[in-house]
């Protein structure tokens, strides 16, 4: 149907230019919110008539008459009505719906995939500090960043996928004490360690299982990996440089372990402590002052953000000489784009709002010629967890905090992925982890696999009767597919690829879980209107071409979410 729908594109095209040279160019389909209007819209009569001064019924009477000369749209537009003020409502032909599923068959895995574009993006996400298991919300993270780096791809963008690992800083030296501290046989609770809220140190030290752990690995003089270098412990308690490195490299260790049981890979690991041993954190300040927007007050370096929207000046450099979180975000978001990245994702949570303005205003002072807006964020807030209808707060292992290693061996890698993506990154979200492991179709990742694994199904059962194969399913006669659910299961199929786009322009992965839905509901209501497996050799030849293209698409579309598609359940 996306030929079908180029064709009669083209055909309005050239009729709008007739009516209005340049109008060719704006030409355009809409949705018809209301299925029984029709299958595409157009609204040009409406938008032309002011320029044009005419009567928006008219010139769309016009308009429709013209479109319905065009060999086009006899062969494909079964009729054009007129609506309201100068709507054009076009139903089409059922040969025209019946397109898709050649489409879909012949591109399989390609279906909805558009052009290499010669372009590289950078998604980066994740990016949790080397300080503890991954928790439920860099879970949600994670999911999201995967499925819009595999939505982009399906636009024809290079993706780069990156975690930023903040190794260095006030979080690393928590680490290390609380490592030492256990290394040396103290435990929380004890006189020596922290615990008092209103006390600012006892937030200086990580209570979670997690720590002794990595202690007795440490005296265990253990050797671990992180990427492709390895760190042994020498198990001496008082070398705090060596307690720092292997609890860094245990921990990063972990959170790999926790990425794999997601089925999650990157592409590249970037420490912020290489920003300063390749000069790049020094480089940008000295881009920074050169730039004219920096100034000193009370002994510390500030940039002017406010000359670039902020509300107000930012310190880059205190007065002790340590640099502020801000400046090394902006070496790291301007090598980003010196690397070949024009366009670049970041995915953090909703606690990094406040830092979007002054990482912005902070490139823009850079000048190098990052775009205004540079980088694109998508926010996500954080994740509530119900087992047995009672939030859980706490992991025993982690101390404080769900772990993302925990959901999944709750759940699944499929369900937790398919649920964390239900909703729009930014909106609050509960995860039942009963209704995640039930098998009904309340469950929505259920419901979806169910449907995919019913098609195959049938598929099996008639190729053990003596089919001939899917192959053979691409050239079959389609002409018996004019029931009205084979119809809306046709046309949902064919707004798969414009789906993909909306929702990567959007950075919506939470829109192909919507979208699945409804696929799976309009492939469930056609199974329950239509015997699949009929006498009629020709009949079932169809109906079968039309429920393998849909277990494509629903393949297809589990794949950008990062899901299984079974083929059994």
């Amino acid at each position: 149907m996306l030929s079908v729908k180029q064709d009669l594109l083209a055909a309005l095209a050239a009729e709008l230019e007739k009516l209005s040279p340049g109008a060719g160019a704006r030409a355009a389909f809409e949705n018809p919110k209301v299925a029984a209007h029709g299958d595409l819209a157009c609204t040009a009569a409406m938008q032309l008539a002011k320029p044009l001064k005419a009567n928006p019924r008219a010139l769309g009477e016009q308009l429709k008459a013209a479109l319905e000369a065009t060999p086009d749209f006899q062969k494909w537009v079964d009729a054009i009505e007129i609506a309201g003020p100068g709507f054009l409502n076009i139903r089409l032909k059922p040969a025209a719906k019946q397109e898709v599923v050649r489409e879909v068959l012949g591109q399989a895995d390609q279906f909805g995939h558009q052009t290499a574009r010669g372009e590289k993006i950078v998604v980066e996400f994740v990016s949790a500090n080397p300080t503890g298991p991954l928790h439920v919300g860099h879970g949600r993270q994670a999911a999201i960043g995967d499925a819009i780096s595999n939505l982009y791809t399906t636009q024809g963008w290079k993706v780069h996928r990156e975690y930023y690992y903040n190794d260095a800083g006030v979080q690393i030296d928590t680490l290390t004490k609380s490592t030492q501290l256990r290394a040396k046989g103290f435990k929380p609770g004890d006189e020596c360690w922290p615990t008092d809220s209103e006390n600012p140190l006892a937030k200086n030290f990580y209570n979670g299982d997690y720590i002794a752990d990595i202690a007795q690995a440490f005296l265990n003089k253990e050797t671990v990996k992180a990427d492709d270098r390895a760190f042994t412990a020498n198990g001496d308690v008082e070398d705090y440089d060596n307690i720092r490195n292997f609890a860094v490299a245990y921990l990063r260790n972990e959170q790999d372990k926790d990425l794999l049981a997601f089925n999650l890979k990157f592409d590249e690991y970037y420490l912020e402590s290489s920003l300063y041993e390749n000069g790049h954190v020094d480089e940008t300040v000295q881009r920074l002052i050169a730039s004219g927007h920096t100034y000193e007050l009370d002994g510390a370096l500030w940039l002017r953000t406010t000359d670039f929207g902020d509300d107000k000046d930012r310190v880059m450099r205190k007065s002790d000489g340590t640099y502020t979180y801000f400046l090394p975000d902006v070496a790291y978001h301007t090598q980003k784009f010196l690397r070949g990245y024009g366009k670049a994702v970041n995915i953090q949570g909703t606690d990094h709002h406040g830092t979007i303005a002054r990482v912005r205003a902070g490139l823009q002072a850079v000048n190098v010629g990052i775009p205004k807006g540079y980088p694109d964020y998508v926010l996500h807030t954080m994740v509530r967890v119900v087992k047995g209808g009672e939030e859980v707060k706490i992991s025993k292992r982690a101390g404080s905090y769900v772990t993302l290693r925990d959901l999944i061996e709750w759940t699944s890698k499929d369900a937790v992925r398919f649920f964390l993506l239900s909703r729009k990154p930014d909106t609050e979200y509960t995860f039942d982890v009963d209704l995640a492991v039930a098998q009904n179709n309340d469950n929505p990742v259920f419901y979806v696999q169910y449907a995919h694994a019913r098609i195959q199904s049938v598929l099996r059962s008639w190729q053990e009767s003596g089919g001939a194969g899917l192959a053979a399913l691409q050239g079959v006669d389609l002409s018996a597919l004019q029931g009205s659910q084979a119809q809306a299961l046709m046309l949902l199929l064919a707004k798969y690829p414009e789906m993909l786009t909306a929702a990567a322009n959007g950075n919506a992965p939470h829109d192909v879980t919507f979208y699945l839905r409804d696929l799976a509901s309009a492939y469930h209501s056609y199974y329950d209107a239509e015997r699949i497996l009929v006498d009629d050799e020709s009949v079932k030849l169809a109906r079968l071409a039309l429920v393998a293209a849909t277990a494509q698409v629903l393949h297809n579309g589990l794949a950008v979410l990062g899901v299984s598609a079974p083929e059994r359940m």
